[in-house]
């Protein structure tokens, strides 16, 4: 008697194991059916099916290409068939929304960035609805095979329900927001975090590419951290990211909005960091910032030419990250250290600080080859969204949609 779960069970093998041949064969194509095999470890008969229902729906299609230092007739190789397959990717900003039209292959077709205004007399789904629809309207020429629509946004989220409980900037309460658009537009909808996102993005095509163990913090108007362990993002499916920027670091420091005192965001925040450097310029006279003005882009430009206020600055800042970055390193054990901020142009002198906290405030055995660098994207645009896609391709989720028309 066959039980109850068990064709779901059955489903699952299906799916991870189309997951995993579609993922090797955009990897490594052209690939043989042959060395397809041996990488996926398994079976040529199961190869043979799952490639030829990828092929039957025009996802993967073969090739001929010559074998490395082989003579003769070329091989018949696999590739992942991407043109004419579509997803949406749209980032929810402050006072903007950006949305982007992309191939599977994440190549991009057209973006556009338009406002969002932060009150208005419509509900904010109604108005993200509308912007969409607006979207395809104006690139309908562009449009062919819509297969999914990926959405990143700031706020705490329940990924794995299409669900905002809350955002910055906007009025947000419980919000189902992917079952609303997956209603409405007839596709897959995948949520996530902005930061969780972006840390995907490295993974899959940045500066952490081929690293399975990863920190990735962001310094910006909000602090936070993604986490890539064991080549998974930890908390994808959950509630939050990693919440470092409330994370104390001055017991009697400034009142954060999430009601501590000196949590990291009240340290490293941009808006912090800013309002430090004004109170202190004014005690500063011969920093060259009095004649600049206060933002970061003087801010950084002031330290590298050696103005010692934006230094003190910038150092402040590295020492309180490295502190909660050194704690991270004695949990996750990383590879790396991934860095996205607008403070990245000071580089030079956050990096080395950071890092020297770590090395001296972590496990000499976790930390001895640890890098720190600068993240390959930043997060305005859509490229974060686009892992989301990539990654339910790769886990079978979005590919067993696809070929089940």
């Amino acid at each position: 008697m066959i039980g109850h779960g068990q064709p779901g069970h059955i489903d699952q093998i299906k799916q991870t194991n189309a997951g995993v041949v579609y993922r090797l064969i955009d990897s490594f194509g052209p690939i043989s059916r042959i060395a397809l095999s041996k990488e996926a470890r398994l079976a040529p008969a199961s190869i043979t099916k799952i490639v030829r229902e990828l092929v039957e729906a025009h996802l993967v299609a073969e090739t001929e290409y010559q074998e490395n230092g082989l003579r003769g007739r070329p091989a018949i190789g696999l590739v992942v068939e991407t043109q004419a397959w579509h997803f949406l990717s749209v980032r929810i900003g402050h006072g903007t929304i950006t949305l982007a039209l992309r191939e599977l292959s994440s190549h991009l077709i057209v973006e556009d960035t338009v406002p969002l205004a932060a009150q208005a007399p419509e509900p904010l789904l109604v108005r993200l609805i509308q912007t969409i629809d607006q979207f395809f309207i104006r690139h309908q020429s562009l449009l062919e095979r819509l297969t999914a629509i990926a959405v990143t946004l700031p706020g705490i989220i329940d990924a794995s329900a299409g669900m905002v409980h809350r955002m910055p900037w906007y009025n947000v309460d419980n919000l189902s927001l992917g079952p609303a658009l997956s209603e409405h537009i007839g596709v897959p909808v995948y949520l996530q975090h902005d930061i969780c996102a972006w840390t995907m993005a490295e993974a899959l095509y940045g500066a952490a590419r081929g690293c399975n163990d990863v920190i990735q913090i962001v310094i910006d108007h909000n602090v936070g951290a993604g986490v890539i362990t064991g080549g998974t993002l930890l908390h994808g499916g959950s509630r939050s990211l990693v919440e470092i920027g409330h994370t104390q670091v001055e017991p009697y420091g400034k009142r954060c909005y999430c009601g501590n005192r000196g949590c990291l965001e009240t340290v490293a925040g941009i808006e912090s960091i800013l309002d430090l450097t004004r109170q202190r310029l004014a005690l500063n006279m011969d920093s060259a910032l009095n004649d600049t003005g206060v933002s970061v882009e003087s801010l950084c430009a002031a330290a590298n030419a050696g103005d010692t206020l934006a230094r003190d600055i910038i150092v402040g800042i590295g020492n309180s990250v490295g502190r909660i970055l050194a704690i991270m390193v004695n949990l996750f054990n990383p590879e790396k250290i991934l860095v996205g901020s607008p403070l990245n142009p000071a580089s030079d002198i956050l990096f080395p600080v950071i890092l020297s906290n770590i090395r001296q405030q972590s496990l000499p055995d976790y930390s001895k080859n640890i890098t720190v660098q600068a993240t390959r994207f930043m997060n305005q645009g859509t490229m974060p969204g686009a892992a989301l896609v990539k990654d339910a391709l790769y886990d079978g989720s979005l590919l067993l949609k696809l070929l089940q028309g």
